[in-house]
């Protein structure tokens, strides 16, 4: 009965990991350019004694995190500083005192440094993967390419200036992406490329994330089933046991 306990409870193990990124995605519903995580399904070994196998097989191995490449719905907000990839690509961005990663989040601000950042607090890094510094304006224009076009304070009408080109890519066909813990992907096999500017951007546009909702309250119920069906199989296991040690007892 051993075997069919730590079976079950090696589903439950699994179950767990599913409902941690269930719970995940929901709470990114929200947040512009998300990519919906997936569950890992890792590796199925043997478990090996005294160099025989036995029926038990677990899931003792994770593998890279994954996620959902596909876009998310486009908003027109109108507003400059919102900013999307369309179909394709990944724009540059970076965390205070982390190492450069790609992002689909567009919803760009300047702060007070005059550091352009995401609503995430990320740094936009620019063609050279430096982060971009914006000087004070009456008009900001992003172009296709990610050209960054400021009207300066005071300049006469239709004068602008090119201050940074915001770094895009394209992953080159075979790239295998991760999710990385600090939010940012990258290859999971290879070196950062370099940037591209293949992707085409579109201002005024802001990319939602690829989150359903429907689908992931549908999973929820879904994993609470399979969680009451391996409580059950835990008590039938556990009657079992029982029922076969009353049959080797002796009788009394």
């Amino acid at each position: 009965m051993d075997r069919m306990i730590h079976t079950v409870m090696n589903s439950i193990t699994n179950m767990q990991e599913k409902r941690t990124i269930s719970a995940q995605n929901l709470a990114n519903l929200h947040v512009p350019g998300f990519r919906r995580d997936l569950p890992t399904d890792g590796e199925t070994r043997f478990v090996a004694e005294l160099d025989s196998l036995n029926a038990r097989a677990f899931q003792t191995a994770r593998a890279a995190a994954q996620f959902s490449d596909a876009q998310g719905f486009l908003d027109s907000t109108g507003n400059p500083y919102d900013i999307a990839i369309a179909e394709e690509g990944y724009f540059y961005a970076q965390r205070e005192g982390g190492e450069p990663g790609l992002s689909r989040r567009g919803d760009l601000r300047v702060g007070p440094d005059g550091m352009l950042r995401d609503g995430g607090g990320q740094m936009v890094l620019n063609a050279d993967l430096e982060p971009i510094i914006v000087p004070p304006n009456q008009g900001f224009q992003v172009t296709e390419v990610g050209q960054i076009f400021i009207e300066p304070l005071g300049a006469q009408p239709g004068e602008r200036v090119e201050v940074a080109v915001i770094a895009t890519m394209i992953p080159p066909e075979g790239m295998r992406l991760e999710k990385n813990l600090d939010g940012l992907i990258r290859p999971a096999e290879a070196e950062m490329p370099a940037p591209d500017q293949a992707a085409k951007i579109l201002q005024g546009t802001l990319e939602g994330s690829n989150v359903n909702a429907t689908e992931e309250l549908i999973a929820s119920i879904e994993m609470q089933r399979e969680f009451e069906l391996n409580i059950k199989l835990i008590a039938q296991a556990k009657e079992l046991d029982e029922a076969g040690a009353s049959l080797m007892r002796l009788p009394s």
